[in-house]
């Protein structure tokens, strides 16, 4: 009853704070609805990344597969911060400076409309087919594990994730079709930092209980145990090799962290650019920390079973909470979980919202709609959308490397193609719009077949770095005889205050000495 009552009370709470924070907001304007009305600080933009970024995909997924795998898959997290970098540097003052509402309209500035719409297609089925699901069958693992609801509903175990997949899904939509990005933000804010302190807590409570007393014994006790899972350096046969960082993993973290709509969309509600320089930089400080909430947890938990959960990598984490917390604590966590869930899962239909609004209704439909008719059109794209999701998570069960793999394997279907793109669209002024075009579609073709139709022996991070290099060679092919008629220039549309953060360049390069730091010290292991 403790466990319920504590879980309630924390979602009540940040349910009534964000309706509080909201009651004065103006969300019946396009900008108020999709951006926040551009007034989005540096710390709320910061927890709202993190926490639309750390989801249970990430705390189930990633302990998962920390479990059976170690330290190696800690390149997806800690190599974030060299993207947040540049996008600080370098994406978002030119992404302010447009005024730009959604990723997508920059490719119709920069090369037509209908590159425009087929990339906010792509984004689209992306959410639906891949992210969304995911994030809402990961979460009901963990809700499910905590409060046994079969159990207390006396069904099946497939019945109870059922039920809890729709308790997700409803609630999460409501938040984002009621109160739009800001609604998402400001929940986001107070649920990121408490994820933040609840899953640093999670290793250091059971270090503490392994040492007796002292955590720092307690990790020696868990690194004696097995010293091979404290190794950040992949084999070729592993799960994540160490040559992955410099093939497609670093052109998948400029896209996730640069041109990703669901998290970029933060920056773009920045109140200036000082904000939204602060706000990415710090998101960087905080997914350096992150391994300690989502990849030490794992390897603590194979101390505590061994390999008895390895045919179900999945299960570690939900168990790992239920042995080392008070069940009043229990519930509390679970009330921060729920929280997580619920931001990436409000985020993702807030962003294709936001895209079907902007990127295809106005475009296609009606480009003289009204504000208020628009953001009509945005709730009920939301609630569709997670309709839908709700109605296929329970189709991702069973992924054979695990959920966090899986949801990565599907992201390399359309992130390498849109990030070939947008990188020629920024860096190589002489790619045309057909050359552009050309390129989703052979990228598109190309992953699809050598990830999912032929046995080709190449871990799928390589493949991302083999089609960035074949869609940069076809639209370079193809501008050579159909070139870029008219050049493409950055308009300064005077939407925000461009005055930089003074402490954006020292911060960089301490982020920067910090991720190569980490890999020179593990790497030792």
């Amino acid at each position: 009853m403790l466990l319920i009552s504590t879980f309630l009370a924390y979602t009540l709470f940040i349910a009534a704070y964000s309706w509080f924070k909201l009651r004065k907001e103006k969300l019946s304007s396009q900008e108020g609805y999709f951006l926040g009305g551009r007034s989005l600080t540096g710390l709320v933009i910061a927890g709202s990344m993190l926490l639309t970024n750390i989801s249970t995909e990430h705390l189930i997924g990633m302990n998962g597969s920390s479990y059976k795998n170690g330290f190696i898959i800690i390149a997806w997290e800690v190599t974030s911060a060299l993207a947040l970098i540049i996008t600080a540097i370098y994406f978002v003052p030119k992404y302010l400076k447009m005024g730009l509402t959604t990723i997508p309209q920059f490719l119709e500035n920069r090369f037509d409309g209908f590159t425009r719409s087929l990339v906010a297609f792509f984004l689209m089925i992306s959410f639906i087919v891949t992210l969304l699901p995911i994030v809402l069958y990961t979460g009901a693992i963990n809700l499910e594990s905590i409060f046994n609801v079969s159990e207390l509903l006396q069904v099946s175990k497939a019945q109870g994730m059922n039920y809890t997949i729709w308790a997700i899904g409803l609630i999460g939509s409501l938040y984002a079709i009621l109160g739009g990005l800001k609604a998402v933000a400001v929940s986001d804010t107070f649920n990121g930092y408490g994820l933040l302190v609840g899953g640093l807590a999670i290793p250091f409570i059971a270090l503490v209980s392994i040492g007796d007393g002292n955590p720092m014994a307690g990790l020696t006790t868990v690194y004696k145990h097995a010293p091979e899972k404290f190794n950040v350096i992949g084999g070729k046969d592993s799960v994540m090799p160490f040559e992955v960082l410099f093939t497609g993993l670093i052109i998948n973290q400029i896209y996730f962290w640069c041109m990703n709509q669901m998290i970029i969309q933060r920056a773009l509600g920045a109140k200036n650019l000082k904000e939204a320089q602060k706000g990415l930089l710090f998101t960087g400080l905080l997914k350096i920390l992150v391994p300690l909430i989502i990849i030490l947890p794992g390897v603590i938990g194979y101390y505590y079973y061994g390999d008895r959960f390895y045919d179900s990598q999945d299960m570690i984490y939900p168990e790992l909470i239920k042995k080392i917390l008070p069940s009043g604590f229990v519930g509390l966590f679970a009330a921060v979980v729920m929280g997580a869930v619920l931001s990436t899962f409000n985020s993702v239909l807030n962003s294709a919202a936001t895209i079907f609004s902007i990127d295809i209704y106005k475009r296609h439909f009606d480009a003289k709609v009204s504000d208020t008719k628009l953001v009509k059109i945005g709730k009920t794209t939301s609630a569709v959308l997670a309709l839908f999701a709700i109605l296929v998570a329970p189709m991702v069960a069973n992924a054979p490397d695990g959920l966090y793999q899986l949801l990565q394997q599907l992201n390399g279907i359309f992130f390498i193609p849109i990030a070939s793109i947008m990188l020629a669209g920024f860096f190589l002024p002489k790619i045309s719009a057909t050359a552009a075009k050309a390129a989703l579609l052979v990228g598109l073709a190309f992953y699809i077949s050598c990830t999912f139709i032929f046995k080709v022996d190449l871990h799928f991070v390589h493949v991302w770095g083999i089609e960035f290099i074949l869609n940069m060679a076809v639209m370079g092919i193809i501008s050579y005889f159909f070139p870029q008629q008219k050049p493409f220039q950055i308009k300064d549309l005077k939407v925000v205050e461009m005055k930089s953060w003074r402490y954006t360049k020292p911060f960089s390069i301490f982020l920067f000495l910090a991720t190569i730091t980490i890999y020179i010290f593990l790497g030792s292991f």
